[in-house]
């Protein structure tokens, strides 16, 4: 992806560079402190960020961010479902969106970018783990653009004080 893709005139949708990977930890730490859609606990530190980025990027997957007013206010990837060689096929995503910044198409636009990029670089399978059965947003969002529910892992996850179940999606990519 090297020229950026508008959409809907709001956003820009690049490759994350490392000097966007502050902005990509300040979104994520919201979500590590206050959300149970992330099951980590612990904010990583921007270099940790920057060494999770370069191990998706030097596989080919995508990591992209989601720029408005030179601001990035979102970012997603994908990385590899699972490490064992049956699994090659199959990829996972992820993304994330700024708080305030929820409703204005941007996750959208960087699932679909995510969704591309997977596709046309020949993978067959896309695997969302939504954190939090009540996550409604990210499933509709996965539903929208053609993944399925296929599973739920109940219980699986302590954070916040509480329980919280994985909700499995899945979308053919061809």
């Amino acid at each position: 992806m090297s020229s950026p893709t508008h959409v809907f005139s709001l956003v820009d949708i690049v490759d994350a560079e490392p000097h966007h990977m502050a902005a990509v930890q300040a979104i994520y730490s919201h979500y590590v402190l206050h959300d149970l859609c992330s099951f980590e606990e612990q904010v990583p530190t921007v270099a940790q960020m920057q060494a999770r980025r370069e191990e998706v990027t030097v596989r080919g997957l995508p990591y992209l961010v989601a720029m408005k007013n030179g601001q990035v206010v979102g970012y997603a990837y994908a990385t590899a479902y699972r490490a064992r060689s049956a699994y090659r096929h199959t990829v996972e995503d992820s993304i994330y969106v700024a708080q305030g910044m929820h409703g204005h198409g941007i996750g959208k636009a960087l699932l679909q970018a995510v969704i591309r990029h997977c596709t046309a670089n020949g993978f067959t399978q896309m695997v969302a783990c939504v954190g939090n059965s009540a996550n409604a947003g990210s499933q509709g969002l996965h539903a929208h653009l053609g993944f399925e529910r296929v599973g739920v892992l109940r219980n699986v996850g302590f954070k916040l004080g509480q329980w919280v179940d994985t909700v499995l999606m899945q979308r053919a990519l061809r």
